[in-house]
């Protein structure tokens, strides 16, 4: 798949992978780490790294089989981590970190692997924070990867936002969308972001090995599991914080987390 965006700039990866990028704005380095089906033309990461600008060098980039990025088979997590070092080293060797979601997980392993970040902001890691999903974790990613190998790529997305809580009927509304094509083009990655969840518990003992300021951000409408999870983060890493966001939920408005970004940031 291909954006619609001017010329990416580049990263190369341990195992050789292309990792393209944007970067927006003047000042210290922020890099932006989506979660599932996001990329660096999705318009929410567009609005957030516009928001920033102002104040930093955004650089917003597509994970690994995204957009305009590389990909290498088999997927394993530790390349990401690798990916997002790789981003990091050619913007200066040290970052300022935000991470959406299972991009929030992906940004927390990277910190505990001792990755050049200085500070780390977090939307919503999706852990289950002592409760149980509906679906076993090792049956969630070999269905993904069924659907996928028989290119059944519509109905892999489905399965995946029916996992994440998404009603039947809201699921059917969203396949009639303008964005649907979008979810559609990364579908393949999904089980990537299964694979960084793991069985979705809380990694306790490595968010206690991170060493660097971290702030846990949520909605107070999201899910209580959710909100949990932020609780959680905050409070097992040691230099941790926890703040939930007056009615936002999973899909926040970046008009409303921008400032409190800017603001840990620049702390």
């Amino acid at each position: 798949m291909k954006t619609l965006s001017g010329a990416a700039k580049h990263a190369v990866s341990k195992d050789g992978t292309r990792i393209a990028y944007d970067a927006v704005g003047e000042g210290p380095v922020v890099i932006l780490v989506g979660g599932a089906f996001s990329y660096r033309t999705f318009p929410g990461l567009q609005k957030l790294a516009k928001l920033l600008a102002s104040d930093f060098k955004v650089i917003n980039y597509d994970r690994r089989g995204r957009g305009d990025s590389g990909d290498h088979r088999p997927y394993a997590v530790h390349r990401e981590i690798e990916d997002l070092n790789a981003v990091i080293e050619v913007n200066g060797g040290f970052a300022r970190v935000w991470g959406l979601s299972s991009g929030a997980a992906l940004a927390l392993e990277a910190a505990s692997s001792g990755a050049g970040i200085a500070r780390l902001a977090l939307y919503e890691p999706p852990y289950l924070a002592g409760m149980k999903g509906p679906v076993p974790p090792a049956v969630q990613r070999a269905q993904l990867e069924r659907l996928l190998a028989d290119d059944r790529r519509d109905e892999a997305v489905k399965y995946f936002l029916r996992l994440m809580g998404a009603p039947g009927f809201a699921v059917a509304m969203m396949r009639i969308m303008p964005f649907w094509p979008r979810l559609r083009a990364v579908a393949h990655t999904l089980p990537y972001d299964a694979a960084i969840m793991g069985d979705y518990s809380l990694p306790e003992a490595r968010l206690a090995s991170i060493r660097i300021p971290v702030l846990a951000v949520g909605g107070d409408k999201s899910p209580a599991a959710l909100q949990e999870a932020v609780r959680q983060v905050g409070a097992v890493v040691p230099g941790g914080e926890s703040r939930l966001l007056k009615g936002q939920n999973h899909n926040v408005s970046m008009d409303v987390l921008a400032p409190v970004l800017k603001s840990f940031f620049l702390d």
